[in-house]
């Protein structure tokens, strides 16, 4: 099953939220420090609980690196335990010149097997065209991201009038021949997702910043649904998997993420 059949059965279905597993160890609950692989376990029982009801699970690489090989090893295992049929993204912001990225290429999807992936678009075309070369895969770029700093380069104005993620925004567009092209636009920029909603057309829009980073959730989905698009994926991790520190965590993640599918449903569907 190729990433985009993935998705799109779980966008059919109504899910639209990526389960962010950004696992760390200093913020898992403290009866789980007893087993050999904390982590693993906590990856393990976090899916277990929510995997019929996720759209997607988003895993930052960098909270596995980390740890060097254990750490990759414990990413692989994480991998294996998600239901072939739900749709994986590493979270790796990759982007360099062509073999280099040609490597990264290899490594991400053929090694992990991840479905999809984040990138940098700012060293142009060669530096993403191995991981299009992917046409099973999807590849989200960078346009306007959740974090504060995302105002010193990504909002700059152009001589031609557009902002610098407007630009990245049509260029996508442009290298999206084989449909497996998406982007990342963060969540906590409500005003611009407003304004530029009806300009992403075919893409998969991937959005963090709800939860912990402010973002919400209700206004996504009505930015959406003015424009009528359902190709969209609302990444929620710290606000999702923390959700009890006790030993009901999953069903704590369990009923949180039911609870964000039946918003996302009562504002989709409300006249």
């Amino acid at each position: 099953m190729t990433a985009q059949e993935k998705l799109q059965l779980k966008l059919k279905s109504g899910r639209h939220i990526a389960v962010g597993l950004d696992t760390d160890i200093k913020k898992i609950p403290q009866h789980l420090l007893k087993e050999k692989e904390p982590v693993l376990k906590f990856n393990e029982i976090i899916i277990e609980y929510t995997y019929e009801y996720a759209a997607s699970y988003k895993l930052n690489l960098a909270f596995y690196e980390k740890d060097g090989s254990r750490g990759l090893e414990q990413l692989q295992r994480t991998l294996e335990l998600i239901p072939q049929d739900v749709l994986t993204i590493g979270d790796a912001k990759r982007g360099d010149i062509g073999n280099t990225s040609n490597m990264y290429a290899v490594s991400l999807f053929e090694h992990f097997k991840f479905d999809a992936v984040t990138l940098h678009p700012y060293m142009g075309f060669d530096s993403v065209e191995p991981f299009l070369q992917y046409e099973d895969k999807l590849s989200f770029m960078l346009a306007l991201t959740s974090n504060p700093g995302s105002s010193d380069f990504e909002k700059m104005k152009l001589d031609n009038g557009q902002y610098l993620f407007q630009q990245v925004i049509s260029k996508v567009k442009d290298w999206n021949s084989r449909g497996n092209c998406g982007i990342v636009f963060g969540a906590t920029n409500e005003k611009e997702l407003l304004e530029n909603v009806d300009s992403f057309e075919g893409l998969t829009v991937l959005l963090p910043g709800v939860g912990a980073q402010g973002g919400s959730l209700e206004g996504v989905v009505k930015a959406f649904k003015k424009s009528q698009k359902e190709k969209f994926l609302v990444n929620v991790s710290r606000a999702l998997i923390y959700r009890s520190q006790n030993e009901d965590f999953g069903k704590a993640a369990k009923q949180e993420i039911i609870s964000l599918n039946n918003r996302v449903s009562e504002v989709w569907h409300k006249g």
